[in-house]
């Protein structure tokens, strides 16, 4: 994967249009931005249960977006990643509809969980609570099949969404034809969608145990045989991230957000501080996707809260959010927890920009600080453009998410390239991609609590004179104001940003650091 930016977005809510149209997008006003995209769920069918990510066929792209010709073309512009969604299909895939009309004599009879799959002595009630939710209710929904029976079956998002075995050979057969399908189409990276939910054992969490991690094991082995680096997605305890990215390609690094965010609340980088010492570098570090803003990355550990603390307190996590709450003027409040339907408990759903109360200086400054952390940056679609909550969309949907999944016009997108905080956001953009500081070595900078700084910095110098690379960014989180200064062959720059303070040419950069 490419050491530069890349975009998260849905094919048909980033100019209203298809893969082509997304294709003249990115060699148009987007031109040279991105080293590579994530294309959110394209397969047929985008607009079911959850946006795509209960599909009907995972091998056919919606003929609404175009077809696998298309994704190569894209493909041959930029690096693609896409998703495999491991945990779950749809209720109107083909393979459910005739297990549903044939029950045991069908085919993929043994694809599907049932309750008594998982639980073949019948389940306790203290063995259906020690299951790990990420939403309120049951893992399991009841549900009248064609062939007249009833059945509990097993469903950890929503009664559309029907969890596979991912250990029967029917399952094992369905997830190796995507990976083929996603090869042959020119796919070189996937994300693994609610992976830790993948694996069930009775009595157990059946989430991230160690079961579920040599599924991932196996999986990444299968993907890398077909030249598709492995990304992994989970929202958990901090540590939780550690172990999982030393066994695969990628992790998200999903603490950053809120901490980014506790960061500019209460103007102290400690907390921040303390995670860059231990994270792991093979992260694709993001602020916000299309999914909420996680706070359970940053907490204690829901299973062992008094042995296991986050890198925030409670009485700061529940701070931080109500923070949120206000400067979205509320409306991330609507759209989070009980107030909006297919909910996650752990998660805030607000755009990224409203968090910050349309500061474009903090936003700016939560961009900075993502684009010098070790690891490949992501920028969600409507983060690019420093999008608002869509309430209208929300309000017809009643999604909580759907506040942070806005469908732009193509004048829409040339408005908001326009805004001096997208100019800014853009230059930011060119900067990380394009200064070889970047491939160079990192350095956490010793600072007080109030100050983050970090610096990139190149090997070398010739002859006693210091002709290395260089970039840095120095951040006063008490005053709001950031530095970024840059040097190429020994040569010191100032990068010059609205709503910014430039660190003046010729000023040092602090010396005292701690280097990864």
């Amino acid at each position: 994967m490419k050491n530069q930016v890349q975009l998260i977005t849905y094919v048909d809510r980033l100019g209203g249009g298809d893969l082509a149209a997304l294709t003249g997008l990115l060699s148009g006003p987007l031109q040279a931005l991105f080293g590579g995209v994530h294309l959110l769920p394209f397969y047929d069918a985008i607009d079911g249960a959850d946006a795509g990510f209960d599909p009907k066929d995972h091998t056919r792209v919606d003929p609404r977006l175009g077809d696998w010709g298309d994704v190569r073309r894209l493909g041959a512009q930029v690096e693609l990643m896409a998703d495999v969604i491991v945990n779950h299909m749809s209720t109107d895939s083909p393979q459910f509809q005739d297990w549903s009309a044939q029950g045991a004599a069908s085919v993929y009879d043994g694809l599907f969980l049932t309750l008594d799959a998982v639980f073949p002595q019948g389940a306790s009630e203290a063995d259906l609570l020690a299951v790990y939710r990420p939403r309120p209710g049951m893992p399991v929904s009841m549900a009248s099949l064609a062939n007249g029976q009833r059945r509990l079956l097993w469903t950890t998002f929503t009664p559309q969404q029907i969890d596979i075995d991912v250990a029967h050979p029917q399952g094992q057969a369905y997830l190796q034809g995507i990976l083929q399908t996603l090869a042959d189409a020119g796919i070189r990276m996937v994300r693994l969608d609610a992976v830790g939910y993948a694996i069930k054992k009775p009595g157990a969490s059946c989430f991230m145990m160690p079961e579920t991690f040599a599924f991932i094991d196996r999986f990444a082995a299968q993907a890398k045989a077909l030249g598709i680096e492995v990304l992994v997605e989970v929202h958990a305890y901090y540590r939780r991230q550690i172990e999982i990215a030393a066994r695969v390609d990628w992790v998200y690094d999903f603490a950053l957000p809120p901490l980014a965010l506790h960061a500019l609340c209460f103007g102290s980088a400690a907390p921040l501080k303390a995670w860059i010492a231990i994270r792991p570098n093979n992260a694709l570090t993001v602020l916000d996707t299309h999914d909420g803003i996680g706070i359970i990355d940053i907490g204690a550990d829901a299973a062992d809260r008094a042995g296991s603390p986050g890198l925030v307190p409670p009485a700061e996590l529940d701070a931080l959010v109500e923070w949120i709450h206000a400067n979205s003027a509320g409306q991330s409040r609507l759209a989070t927890g009980a107030a909006a339907s297919n909910l996650d408990l752990y998660q805030v759903n607000c755009s990224f920009y409203d968090a910050l109360g349309r500061d474009d200086a903090a936003y700016l400054i939560a961009r900075a600080i993502q684009f010098f952390l070790p690891g490949v940056p992501q920028v969600y679609y409507v983060g690019l453009l420093a999008g608002h909550n869509d309430m209208a969309l929300l309000d017809a949907s009643g999604v909580g998410r759907d506040i942070n999944r806005h469908r732009y016009s193509r004048s829409e997108i040339a408005s908001d390239l326009g805004r001096p905080v997208v100019q800014d956001l853009l230059a930011l953009i060119q900067l990380r991609n394009s200064h070889p500081a970047f491939n160079g070595r990192f350095e956490l900078l010793d600072t007080p609590a109030q100050v983050l700084a970090m610096r990139w910095r190149s090997a070398g110098s010739d002859n006693g004179n210091d002709t290395r690379d260089e970039a840095w960014l120095s951040v006063d989180l008490a005053t709001r104001q950031a530095q970024i200064g840059t040097r190429l062959a020994g040569q010191q720059q100032a990068l010059v940003l609205t709503c910014w303070q430039p660190l003046a040419a010729g000023s040092p950069a602090p010396e005292r650091s701690t280097a990864r």
